[in-house]
Order: structure tokens, then C-alpha cells, then sequence
């Protein structure tokens, strides 16, 4: 981790300044507490061992007493404010995150796995409770206190603090050398971490699949694959701590063998009061406990450090596309979307996904895509709803550049319903009114029945108020259709894209539903991506692509019988569903 990482760590307690101050103060205290309790006892030891009687050790005595309950209380308080402290930077990190992943998505994060995303998201923050809760903090403390005890062993005789600074100086140099592995093995660790994470949100997810195909076995043994990967990862950082922590600890010891030799000569020779021997070798070890701990902490820098390159990595990603001088304007009078000559190409593709494109949707006007997979009919939807910028041309909205627009107006502009549905496990009312959270429940129950969900949530126990369960698994694919569906009705966006909103329904609903998309089309500008007939046929007009370029286009019922490309696709998937019926 570099200077700006730590640094960026360090600028998330701006907005905590009184909390960290006095935790650093309650640190300071305890310790100070501690020390001089421990110096205060060995004085009553050394002056009882020359034969002090009661009388000269009663103050101190009181005094020891006092300082063992402060210590006491101090270490209360430091613990209690040091956790206060990381628990509110952490709070502060996650919204960032958050705040983060909503500003990049959904272009800035389609290709990496929502398993590392979520380790990066709640375990790499979690891992950092330990930089604000027991290392900054200590930090301050353990620098300052030691250099008060050297200053106070000074006063008893300069040679004891000119013996254990070379010692104490390589007990606090020793983390700073092995910085670059730590470091590396950290940034190892943490990613390997990550992808053990990805692997197992992938096989609970896939619980239904792996059972289908009997493939729990073969998963069980990738994961154990991975996790003895990581677990090699975490002893080879184990054992760089380990040596950290042995040297340090032979250093303390050798530091405090010089102390006591020392002193022993010194009392011996007569240059010190015999009664301040067991206080020197209770200050030395005074001194080199802290630093020790510091030695201990910095043995954490590497995951720490790897875990704040993960998350920091998240909070300042580039959103795939941006509006620094975008103002929110007047809704424009008409929705006619123009796409000119717009070409785009993902990242790492070695083609374009959509090449030179060039097509217009008048309002009230419903224009299907079609095309092969791949053809890039997905793609155009994307683009229209600005997840990514193209490469090349513009796309218009009333005569506006996308670009023009904020992006919070632009999507308000657009509903959107996709062929892969996510429900939040919440209310369906609450999944319904997502892109509009003042809506009535008169409003709501609107929405569901020009959307015919009406009737199958009014037959559940909890009717409205049931619960869509994680990713709306206790729906059907039909029935999570439709409450997307409803979702656009009610957000009555001027711009309707529909990723072949009927494919769950049966034939039934879906023609009670066409006709309901008819009526919601009016006077809308509506993009559909048409994989079915029956959604053609539909279509005012049809733009037929092909490896990304427009090859056709016109009125569905003149290209059918034309004999072009969307006469030979449709022709394709006619001849592919008699082959599959028995």
C-alpha cells in the first residue's frame, strides 16, 4: 500500500476528529496509568528492600492504589472509545462503497464477480475495524509514552536510555523492512480471499443447478481447491508475522538484560540508590512493551493495507460514464430518440458490439430490435439508457445529447423491464413503487392490474405486503415478469425499453398484456427487444442487425414477406421449435 493509501485511511477520521482526539487521550492515560503503577510498586519493592518501614511507603502506597483504578477505568474507556471510533469510520466507509458502486453502475462493475464485490464491500471494511479500533490510535500512544519513560530513566542516569535506543530502534525498523512482502502477501491474501468469497456466492446461488446435474461433488472439491490455495497464502503471511514477532521480542529481551546489568553495576558501584533497581528494569520493560505492540500492529499492515487498496479501489473507480456540466433541464417536449452513426465496443472485445449504427423512434412509435445473439440489441438498450457512453456518434433524446442530460433525469425519463427480473425481498408493494417511492397504494394496485399481477398477488396470504424473498424466488419467472412490468406502469416514463417483457407468460396473459403495452405505448417512445413472433408482429416497426450493423428495417409485416434477414430469422427459430416439439 502506498502513501496515498494510508493517507486516504487516515482522512476518513476528518469527520470523527473529537472521538479520535480523545480516544488517543484515554491511550494515553491507560498506559501512562499502567506504567506508573507497575514503576510505582517496583519503588515500594526496592524501598521496602533496603528497609523503608510503613510510614515512608504509605503515600505511595495510596498513590499505587489510585493508579490501579484509573488504569482500571482508563482501560474501560479507551476500549470503549477506540471501538466507538472504528465502528463510525466503518459506517462512513460502507455508505462510500455504496455511494460508489450506485455512482459506477452498472457499466463500471459488469465484469467483475458480485462475490468479490460483496468480500471487497463488508469483509475487506470489516477487516479494517483493526487500523482505527487498536492501531491509529496506538500509534500515538505507544511513541509518546515510551519517549516520557526514556526522559524519566534519563533522570535516574543517562546510560540507561543510551542503551535501549540502538535495541528500541530495531525492535521499531524491523516492520518498516519487511514492509514490501508484508505488503505483497497481503495484497495476495486479501485477493485470493476475495475469490474464495466470488466461489462460494456462485455455488449458493447455483444450489438448485448443482443439485440437477449432480455436480455438488465437483463443486465441493473446487472450493476445497481454492480454500487450500488460501490457506497456504495465510501461512506464508503467518510466518513472516511470526518472525517479525520473534525478533522483536529478542531485541526486547536483550534490551532488557542490558538494563539489568547495567543498573546492577551502577548500584553496585554506588552512582544508584539501591531502592531504584526494580524501577529501572520495570521502566525498561516500559519502554520496549509499547513499541513491542507497535512492532506487533505493523505485522498487520500488509492485510490492512492490501484490504484499503481493495476498498478505496471501489470508491474511487471512474463511473463508466459521467455528467460534470450536465444541468437539469426542462423535460424535452417530444421523446424522439435519435442514434447517429453510433458505434461502441466493450472493454477487452476485439470487435465492435454495435458499428455505425444510425436509427430514430418517434413518439408513440414502438420499434423492435431484432437479430441473432450478439447482434447487439442489448447493447443499443444500454447505450439508450447511458449505462455506457458510445465510442463513436451520439445518441438523442427531444433533440438533446444523452449527455446533456444529469443522469438521475435521464433515467427517470426511461423505464426500463429486463428479461432477468431482480426483486428485493421486500414488499411486492415496495418492488412495485421502486422508481417511485411516493406512490399511493391505490396507485400501486393500478400499476399491478394493467400489468395483470393484480389478481395472483391479491390471491397471496399477505396480498401486497408478501414478501418477494432474495432475487423474488418465491415467484415464478411470469409472476416476477410482471411485477417488473407494473414497476414501468407506474413509473409512466415517457420511455419505455422492454427486453421481451412477455417470455414467461402464457399465450393468455400474454395477449391481455400486449394490449396493455399498446395502450402504455401511446404517445411513448418504446424500444423493444423482440425475441419472439408475436412480439414482431406487434412492433410499429422492426430494425433488424446483424454482427452489429443495421441490415434491415421497415414495418414488420412487409419485411416478413419480403424474404430478408428477418424473414430468415424468424423462419430459423419457427423450424428450431418444431424440432424441439415431440
Amino acid at each position: 500500500m502506498n502513501r496515498g493509501g494510508w493517507k486516504a485511511l487516515l482522512g476518513m477520521l476528518k469527520d470523527h476528529k473529537p472521538v479520535f482526539v480523545f480516544t488517543v487521550l484515554a491511550g494515553i492515560a491507560n498506559l501512562g496509568a499502567g506504567i506508573a503503577s507497575a514503576g510505582a510498586g517496583a519503588w515500594i519493592v526496592g524501598k521496602v528492600a533496603v528497609g523503608a518501614d510503613t510510614a515512608a511507603i504509605s503515600p505511595m502506597l495510596w498513590l499505587l492504589g489510585g493508579l490501579v483504578i484509573a488504569a482500571a477505568v482508563f482501560t474501560w474507556v479507551e476500549s470503549w472509545l477506540a471501538h466507538d471510533l472504528a465502528y463510525r469510520v466503518l459506517a462512513t466507509i460502507r455508505n462510500k462503497v455504496y455511494a460508489a458502486l450506485a455512482r459506477v453502475a452498472p457499466g463500471g462493475i459488469e465484469d467483475n464477480r458480485s462475490g468479490d464485490m460483496v468480500s471487497a464491500a463488508m469483509a475487506d471494511v470489516e477487516s479494517l475495524e483493526w487500523f482505527y479500533a487498536h492501531t491509529v490510535g496506538s500509534v500515538v500512544t505507544c511513541t509518546l509514552v515510551p519517549a516520557t519513560v526514556l526522559v524519566v530513566l534519563g533522570f535516574m542516569h543517562p546510560l540507561l536510555p543510551v542503551l535501549l535506543l540502538p535495541l528500541l530502534g530495531a525492535v521499531a525498523v524491523m516492520p518498516g523492512l519487511l514492509r514490501k512482502r508484508a505488503a505483497a502477501q497481503g495484497k495476495e491474501m486479501r485477493a485470493k480471499l476475495g475469490e474464495v468469497n466470488a466461489e462460494v456466492v456462485d455455488a449458493v446461488q447455483g444450489l438448485r443447478e448443482l443439485a440437477v446435474f449432480n455436480a455438488e461433488e465437483r463443486m465441493r472439491g473446487n472450493l476445497a481447491e481454492h480454500g487450500k490455495k488460501l490457506v497456504g497464502l495465510q501461512l506464508r503471511y503467518g510466518l513472516r508475522a511470526g518472525l517479525e514477532s520473534s525478533v522483536s521480542r529478542g531485541f526486547t529481551a536483550l534490551g532488557m538484560l542490558a538494563v539489568l546489568a547495567a543498573a546492577a553495576n551502577l548500584v553496585a558501584t554506588g552512582v544508584m540508590d539501591a531502592s531504584l533497581y526494580p524501577v529501572t528494569v520495570i521502566l525498561a520493560g516500559a519502554v520496549f512493551g509499547p513499541v513491542a505492540s507497535l512492532s506487533g500492529i505493523a505485522g498487520q499492515f500488509g492485510s490492512i493495507g492490501a484490504a484499503a487498496d481493495r476498498v478505496f479501489d471501489l470508491i474511487h473507480r471512474d463511473p463508466a460514464v459521467t455528467s460534470p456540466n450536465a444541468r437539469k433541464r426542462p423535460e424535452p417536449k417530444d421523446a424522439h430518440v435519435r442514434f447517429h452513426d453510433v458505434t461502441f465496443q466493450y472493454d477487452r472485445a476485439s470487435v465492435s458490439a454495435v458499428d455505425d449504427i444510425s436509427l430514430e423512434i418517434r413518439p408513440g412509435e414502438t420499434v423492435a430490435l431484432a437479430g441473432h445473439s450478439g447482434a447487439g440489441k442489448s447493447t443499443c438498450a444500454r447505450l439508450l439508457m447511458r449505462f455506457y457512453d458510445p465510442g463513436r456518434g451520439d445518441i438523442s433524446i427531444g433533440g438533446y445529447s444523452l449527455k446533456a442530460f444529469p443522469l438521475e433525469q435521464l433515467r427517470d425519463m426511461i423505464a426500463l423491464v429486463p428479461q432477468d427480473i431482480y426483486l428485493f425481498d421486500m414488499s411486492l408493494a415496495d418492488n412495485i413503487r421502486l422508481g417511485r417511492p411516493d406512490a399511493d397504494d391505490r396507485e400501486v394496485e393500478g400499476a399491478a392490474r394493467l400489468a395483470m399481477a393484480h389478481d395472483f398477488i391479491a390471491a397471496l396470504p399477505d396480498g401486497y405486503q408478501t414478501r418477494a424473498g432474495e432475487r423474488g424466488l418465491r415467484l415464478s419467472g411470469g409472476q416476477r415478469q410482471r411485477i417488473a412490468i407494473a414497476r414501468a406502469f407506474l413509473t409512466n416514463a415517457p420511455i419505455l425499453v422492454m427486453d421481451e417483457a412477455v417470455s414467461n407468460l402464457d399465450s393468455e396473459n400474454e395477449r391481455a398484456l400486449q394490449q396493455a403495452v399498446a395502450r402504455l405505448s401511446q404517445n411513448r417512445t418504446t424500444l423493444v427487444i423482440a425475441h419472439r413472433l408475436s412480439t414482431i408482429e406487434s412492433a410499429d416497426r422492426v430494425v433488424v442487425l446483424e454482427n452489429g450493423r443495421v441490415v434491415e428495417q421497415g414495418p414488420p409485416a412487409k419485411l416478413l414477406t419480403a424474404g430478408g434477414p428477418l424473414a430468415a430469422l424468424v423462419d430459423a427459430q419457427t423450424r428450431g421449435r418444431l424440432k424441439e416439439q415431440p
